[in-house]
């Protein structure tokens, strides 16, 4: 047995999957769970920016303009460290293997202002301090059957995710909010609440899709940014999606080796709007748009599931 296989073979020994605990009716894995006192204490400062998302809803690419912003269109400096370095995922604790070994907290904690925090917590989690200190949020709402197919891939590759179990059982897991951050129908509800009372730009990610310019110009307004038309036309190239899946300062395949294996199915797989319809059988579609209504009957937020 070669070097290489050996090693391939102990990581798979000692990356198991996190079990699942719920915490006010939200499910978390395990490690996360464990440091969420510490997390919930967390001192937000007042520049701070906050990029919050349900997992697989744009998160990084959001993350990739902002970055591209805040350094007026630099491409070098926004490859200075990988994502998940430039903008701690606050909540996001892993200690096996050594060498995946990543606190989001301890990250956050030590950078200096302003700094730029990513969190896939719904509202009512999100450390007080944030409220506290008004600061500005991001939010990025993506339609639910294109958030469930990215996410149940994304589970396939990510070790440090709970097993997905077969495609039915997952969409199943999903409709009922049985999945790590919990139910998306309550996460993108409450963000969409929460914009009436704090400082908070809610986006959607088929509009961002749409027309990528128009919405990091909203992005540039939001954040008091003055950028000029090169400037923006250079982020909107880097920021898209071909671009970005061949960085590797933003494609993950930098970050938690060992626990991300991109040969089943890359971190950055398709980004594509609709692409739902090669998943749903006519039968899932018809069970899980009956309760999509229900549960989407009182807000007044609406998703384009196609372009």
């Amino acid at each position: 047995m070669t070097l290489d296989k050996m090693e391939k073979l102990s990581l798979e020994q000692t990356v198991s999957r996190s079990a699942l605990v719920e915490l006010e009716g939200v499910v978390l894995i395990e490690p996360v769970h464990r440091t969420f006192d510490q997390v919930q204490k967390f001192k937000a400062r007042p520049d701070d920016l906050l990029i919050a998302t349900y997992a697989k809803a744009g998160t990084t690419w959001t993350q990739e303009i902002v970055d591209m912003i805040q350094q007026n269109g630099d491409v070098e400096k926004c490859r200075r460290d990988t994502t998940c370095k430039r903008h701690p995922f606050l909540e996001w604790s892993f200690q096996n293997p050594p060498s995946a070994r990543y606190s989001g907290l301890e990250l956050a904690e030590a950078m200096p202002s302003p700094r730029t925090i990513k969190t896939h917590l719904p509202v009512q989690l999100v450390p007080p301090s944030f409220w506290e200190q008004n600061c500005k949020v991001i939010y990025v709402a993506r339609n639910a059957k294109d958030n469930l197919v990215s996410y149940y891939h994304f589970h396939r590759m990510n070790k440090g995710m709970p097993e997905p179990g077969t495609w039915d059982e997952f969409v199943e897991k999903f409709m009922n909010g049985k999945v790590l951050w919990g139910s998306w129908y309550d996460h993108v509800k409450g963000w969409w609440k929460a914009k009436d009372k704090h400082h908070i730009l809610y986006l959607f990610y088929e509009d961002m899709k749409e027309n990528p310019k128009q919405e990091i110009q909203k992005i540039v307004k939001f954040l008091d940014k003055d950028i000029n038309e090169e400037v923006l036309n250079k982020i909107v190239y880097n920021t898209s999606f071909e671009i970005m899946k061949e960085n590797p300062m933003a494609n993950y395949t930098k970050d938690f080796e060992g626990i991300m294996d991109h040969s089943i199915s890359p971190f950055m797989r398709k980004g594509a709007v609709g692409d739902w319809k090669n998943y749903f059988t006519v039968a899932q579609n018809e069970k899980f748009d009956e309760d999509y209504k229900k549960k989407m009957a009182d807000t007044s937020l609406v998703f384009r599931m196609e372009l």
